[in-house]
């Protein structure tokens, strides 16, 4: 779907399920987005995924290494939903597995998500959003040139009051 110089971006496949599972069963992996996932949660995900995928023509796609075939985790646009005030609004998201960190997997899709939501969707931003302490995901943010918007910020009605995963923060990709 989408191709990058090491990189795949495409709808997922049942093949994607065990090792998403286990992503998302790392503590690691799930610091700073909540709760580990049991294989029935993350099938779950996975199909809602599918099912935006269908509706929309895009959601956070399944990420495979181009050589490989690997998965790697996912990366991609999907629509936000309601009740965190930015209701509607296109999010750009990403999660790899432990072992994918550090090798610039995450910027190389989030660069070609941004480029192809921009290229195929009539929005004039896209958002992404982390929490206070996820300093690689909004260093990364930073790095493909998102802007933080303070007044954006949040506190995501997904997760309960006193979990210190509950405040968001919100950057901005404008349209050129």
């Amino acid at each position: 779907m989408i191709e990058t110089d090491r990189l795949i971006l495409r709808p997922w496949g049942d093949s994607d399920r065990a090792p998403f599972a286990a992503m998302c069963a790392d503590p690691e992996v799930m610091t700073h987005l909540g709760p580990l996932l049991t294989r029935s949660q993350a099938d779950a995900a996975i199909d809602r995924q599918m099912a935006l995928q269908v509706e929309c023509g895009h959601c956070f796609w399944a990420l495979e290494a181009r050589d490989t075939g690997e998965f790697l985790g996912f990366c991609g646009l999907k629509t936000m939903p309601d009740g965190c005030g930015l209701d509607g609004e296109i999010e750009a998201g990403w999660r790899l597995k432990r072992s994918a960190w550090g090798k610039g997997y995450a910027r190389e899709s989030a660069t070609a998500s941004l480029a192809w939501g921009f290229a195929n969707l009539d929005v004039p931003r896209i958002v992404a959003m982390t929490v206070f302490g996820n300093t690689r995901s909004w260093g990364l943010m930073e790095r493909l040139g998102m802007i933080r918007r303070p007044a954006l910020d949040f506190a995501h009605p997904n997760v309960p009051d006193g979990d210190p995963l509950k405040p968001h923060i919100v950057y901005v990709a404008e349209r050129a």
